[in-house]
């Protein structure tokens, strides 16, 4: 007798990958000599700033050293939401009130802005404007989602909690206790959203290129900046540095400020109608609140499950089990379907887990950081930073200091084991917690 492995025919890449439409390859074509930008960096950020300059007329040069959109934006979980790792009424009290408001209003334009993106550009997206939902497994996290409903509404965005008894309402699992459905959110395809993106860059006149890493970035003589690259070099007026998980070594300062986890997805076989009204009754989107967290949507009727898994460096392969039992313990439903594909990537995350654009001495631009909120705010705040470097205002997010990882780093995170050691340890417990309440229940 053989056993069921659900891995037996796993695709070790991303979904959105395999099934977005095909790019064309640019690698091999003629770098500039002189440009009036170069973006460095070609996922969301990058290639919107570059679309943003290129409609204003400026000649602009993308360099991505993989492919296009070979990172975050096409290995994340697809869920778009306004919103930072802070809420709005942490955000007030971390940077005061008038900062703060307009701290979370810039998330909502980011919204806002992502949807006309879409619609102006007729992007095949696939955009489902179904809201999200937040689940709590423990008393803490009943009560941080109660005080979150309350910090939305007093800034006007609709929520509601709903009792352990009407979650089946939402997501077909016994697994929480409550859970905090937000209006105003959603989910996309990424690869979908990111083809389209590069479609619109290269109608306004963006120059892109794959396979051409930037090595480092020195002033040029007579004014501007100097991008040295593995194919030559390219003179800019300005540079934009738009590597957010992935960034090296090319700006020092910039690595020294970004925190890459890894964070890793499965998707399942195609499921029947009924079990995918079963899982996910109204098409929304979720988060739970562990620390190791895990966010998951159905979409092309396949449940689609990611989360951190490990804080530590793990193959696919490994990461897809670790998730696969978690799925298990929310939808143990799922036993018996196979797993078709799974992946991994990088987030960027920052000491102070906000997203942070700005300017340098010299001419170089970056923003980055997004800490899993990438999805929105890497295309607004890639567009933003255009429209600042052509005489906009700035965005609100540049107020904010980018502090340094305060401890001996250069890029490689060999500290995240021993956090993430920890935040295991607390869900552990918290677990437990939630297990004994239900014994004496």
């Amino acid at each position: 007798m053989t056993t069921f492995d659900p891995f037996e025919r796993t695709e070790l890449r991303p979904y959105w990958q395999a099934t977005m439409p095909a790019l064309p390859d640019r690698r091999g074509r003629p770098l500039p000599e002189r440009t009036d930008v170069v973006v460095i960096g070609g996922g969301y950020t990058g290639v919107s700033c570059a679309l943003t300059l290129a409609r204003a007329g400026a000649r602009v040069t993308l360099l991505e050293a993989e492919t296009l959109g070979w990172g975050a934006s096409t290995r994340n979980g697809g869920i778009v939401h306004p919103g930072y790792k802070w809420g709005p009424s942490e955000l007030r009290a971390r940077y005061g009130d008038e900062l703060g408001r307009l701290l979370w209003q810039e998330t909502l334009d980011g919204w806002t802005f992502l949807r006309r993106l879409i619609a102006d550009e007729s992007i095949d997206a696939g955009l489902a404007e179904t809201g999200h939902v937040e689940l709590a497994a423990t008393a803490s996290h009943v009560h941080a989602i109660e005080e979150e409903r309350d910090s939305l509404a007093a800034m006007g965005t609709s929520a509601h909690v709903l009792p352990r008894e009407r979650i089946r309402e939402e997501l077909g699992s016994d697994a929480f206790a409550s859970a905090l459905v937000i209006d105003g959110s959603g989910s996309v395809d990424p690869g979908r959203l990111f083809t389209g993106l590069v479609a619109a860059a290269e109608r306004a006149g963006a120059d892109l290129h794959e396979g051409v890493r930037a090595r480092l970035v020195s002033d040029a003589p007579g004014g501007g900046r100097i991008v040295h690259t593995v194919r030559g070099q390219i003179v800019a007026d300005e540079v934009v540095v738009a590597t957010n998980g992935y960034t090296d070594g090319v700006v020092p300062p910039l690595r020294r400020r970004i925190i890459p986890i890894g964070s890793y997805i499965i998707a399942t076989e195609p499921l029947g109608g009924e079990l995918v009204h079963e899982l996910s009754p109204r098409g929304r989107p979720f988060f739970d609140k562990w620390n190791f967290l895990h966010y998951w949507q159905v979409r092309d009727g396949r449940m689609i499950f990611g989360g951190r898994a490990s804080f530590r460096p793990t193959p696919f392969d490994r990461a897809a089990r670790i998730l696969h039992r978690g799925l298990l313990e929310i939808h143990p439903q799922l036993g018996g379907r196979r797993i078709d594909y799974a992946w991994g990537g990088k987030v960027g995350f920052t000491w102070d887990r906000m997203p942070h654009v700005g300017r340098l001495p010299g001419g170089v631009a970056y923003a980055m950081g997004y800490c899993g909120t990438g999805v929105v705010m890497a295309p607004y705040l890639g567009h933003r930073l255009a429209e600042w470097l052509g005489g906009a205002p700035a965005p609100a997010l540049s107020r904010l200091p980018f502090p340094l990882v305060p401890i001996p780093y250069e890029g490689r995170p060999w500290f995240l084991p021993f956090g993430g050691e920890w935040y295991r340890l607390k869900d552990r417990l918290a677990a437990r917690s939630v297990e004994h309440d239900r014994h004496r229940a």
